[in-house]
């Protein structure tokens, strides 16, 4: 199995529903994605997918939400702008379009960091 990384980043603010603390308030991050795919095949050129085209992809999903409010943008809008739900719905949103282009690259990972100390995963049950 191989696996490939990239990483994007994009520039948003949200407000957590329901939390008490600072976070309910609005506030703004510089988010970090990575984006880890996988895949048991290469191609003719020896790669699993081209990183430029990967890159692509996932930047096409941050820009989306680069210079935003996140709680206006759905899923956002009901669902809350956790940095765990972030990192689910950029993965979602990253095998749609794969599934279309390059099927046997599936996603294995993303991960969103909020901050440079702090980070949410979410990766693909096995099985």
């Amino acid at each position: 199995m191989y696996f490939l990384t990239v990483k994007a980043d994009f520039s948003s603010a949200h407000a957590l529903r329901g939390y008490e603390g600072a976070c309910e308030h609005l506030h703004g991050h510089n988010w970090l994605v990575e984006a880890t795919v996988r895949t048991r095949g290469l191609d003719e050129l020896g790669m699993g997918i081209d990183f430029k085209l990967l890159k692509s992809y996932l930047r096409e999903l941050c820009d989306k939400l680069d210079h935003r409010y996140l709680n206006e943008i759905p899923p956002f809008d009901k669902l809350n702008p956790t940095s765990e739900n972030l990192a689910r719905y950029l993965a979602e949103q990253l095998q749609e379009r794969l599934k279309n282009e390059t099927p046997t690259v599936l996603v294995w990972e993303v991960t969103v960091w909020e901050s440079e100390n702090s980070r949410a995963s979410w990766r693909v049950e096995e099985g």
